[in-house]
């Protein structure tokens, strides 16, 4: 570990940084990319100009920092709601199928495929945060490393998971559902089985192609695999009357051909020296690498089961039915806000990630500020849109005036979680970019369960504050974890972060002989 590569790996990271003659960094970016890395020195430069007024450095930089993170954050968006609307179309079309069928693939969808799809994503940020900063350190060649590292520990965990898949009828009568639903929910998820190998290969995938700035192929190709997954759905769903087994079978072609489409572009060439080939170096540090996936997991999942947790109480309450009616409103609405931020969560990952890999923490931090601020204002923007529309947007969920009612009730509280919700995914993206993730999980822990959710129970049921009590409560969790996240951006040392980010990808990778 202390050969002459080493030491050249180091250097970059360690340097000062903002100076025009900064040397250029290994190749494989091509195009764009190296306008990329242009704009990241220019932007570095910027911030470290000695005499130059405020105003003017803060402007310019702005304006750089603000194409680069719409460059990768619009496409991103794109991608997370394509995603979100092929469930949502399953559910849709299996809807129309019947009573039994819409509650199979719900329970399928949103019960045991969240809990797979959290878990399989959270674990793939692990690829986000080593990727990110070995792109941007100019270790380019082991981004296709890093993810072969996460395709063995990813297909593993499917194949622990399987048992999950194959009883989920026993799971669902566990925790209480009737036998009917439990029985046709637990076939759709024994069908639906493809789709979690196809998480597995995928998430490491997108965030390969993530920390090269590839997002508008991302999107392209996922917009192909949507426009299929709605024309055959309809053809074979309904149509053809094939039932729910093809509404499940569409949408594991439909991940799978996401799959197919990324690989295809991959293994073209296209990324250049980022892919070089299979190599059983993959089969090297996997230990770091699997601490580094469980602490990403487990960070991931307990924001994702948290909001779940939700819907959950609300079927406890008084008068269930409409509280979770209501609720579902409000979370459909939540759930397309979030998507904005999960793009915003993208882009700022991979921009600190590059940063800090590139040995420019002057710029890794004014990302964040100049993307919090952002977010915050979109949330402001769409929370104003439901506060003008709150007396008429209800109307387009539901014709029940009970519902209509409680959903108006509920509006102040959605709008503030529209506005914490924006900018929080963006925090937990500077977290995986700068490879937080283990610190984190234990910030989410004691916010979400053992202060947020134990708040709520207690405004709901003791102080009878029904559903608003449970939101209440959650939303102090969320607000908590949000202040902390802040707290520990704004409070830390972005040249030690530079100098870990350089550190990681030696230890991990960057040194080849070791």
């Amino acid at each position: 570990m202390g050969s002459a590569g080493s030491e050249n790996l180091r250097s970059p990271l360690m340097e000062a940084t903002g100076r025009d003659d900064e040397k250029e960094r290994p190749a494989g970016r091509g195009g764009s990319h190296h306008d990329e890395q242009g704009q990241s020195r220019e932007l570095e430069r910027i911030l470290t100009e000695p005499g130059a007024p405020l105003v003017r450095r803060l402007w310019s930089a702005t304006g750089i920092e603000t194409r680069l993170l719409v460059r990768l954050a619009a496409p991103a968006v794109v991608v997370y709601m394509i995603n979100y609307l092929m469930s949502m179309a399953t559910q849709i079309f299996s809807g129309h199928l019947g009573n039994l069928e819409l509650a199979a693939a719900s329970l399928g969808n949103t019960g045991i495929q969240i809990f797979a799809y959290g878990l399989m994503l959270g674990m793939g940020s692990a690829v986000e945060t080593l990727c990110g900063q070995a792109y941007g350190a100019g270790q380019v060649d082991m981004l296709g490393v890093y993810m072969q590292r996460s395709w063995v520990i990813l297909l593993t965990t499917a194949l622990l998971m399987t048992p999950l898949y194959v009883w989920a009828a026993s799971w669902l009568r566990l925790i209480g559902q009737t036998e009917e639903i439990s029985r046709a929910a637990g076939r759709f998820s024994v069908w639906m089985l493809p789709q979690l190998y196809a998480y597995a290969v995928n998430f490491p995938i997108a965030k390969f192609l993530q920390a090269q700035s590839r997002m508008v192929v991302m999107a392209g190709v996922a917009a192909a695999a949507l426009v299929l997954h709605a024309a055959l759905s309809w053809t074979l769903v309904l149509r053809l009357g094939w039932g729910l087994p093809a509404a499940a079978l569409v949408l594991n072609a439909s991940w799978w051909l996401v799959v197919a489409g990324q690989l295809a572009y991959i293994l073209g060439g296209a990324c250049g020296p980022a892919w070089s080939g299979f190599t059983w170096d993959a089969f090297r540090h996997l230990w770091p690498f699997v601490r580094l996936s469980l602490a990403s997991a487990v960070m991931l999942c307990l924001e994702i089961w948290y909001f779940m947790a939700l819907v959950l109480f609300a079927g406890y309450l008084k008068n269930a039915e409409v509280s979770v009616d209501a609720l579902s409103v409000c979370m459909n609405i939540l759930g397309w806000t979030i998507m904005v931020a999960f793009g915003s969560n993208a882009a700022t990952s991979v921009r600190v990630s590059n940063e800090l890999g590139a040995g420019h923490p002057r710029t890794a931090k004014f990302c964040v500020v100049v993307v919090v601020i952002t977010s915050f204002l979109i949330g402001l923007f769409l929370s104003l849109i439901l506060i003008v529309t709150r007396k008429q947007y209800p109307d387009a969920f539901t014709n029940s005036e009970e519902v209509k009612r409680l959903v108006y009730k509920l509006t102040p509280l959605l709008v503030a979680s529209i506005i914490i919700d924006n900018v929080q995914p963006v925090l937990s993206g500077v977290a995986i970019g700068a490879g937080w993730q283990a610190i984190v999980a234990y910030v989410n822990i004691g916010c979400y369960y053992l202060f947020g959710i134990p708040l709520g129970l207690i405004m709901a049921y003791k102080i009878d504050m029904g559903v608003k009590g449970i939101w209440y409560g959650m939303l102090s969790g969320t607000l908590l974890q949000t202040l902390i996240l802040f707290w520990m951006t704004y409070k830390t040392n972005w040249n030690k972060e530079a100098s870990i980010a350089g550190d990681r990808i030696k230890k991990w990778g960057g040194d080849t002989n070791g």
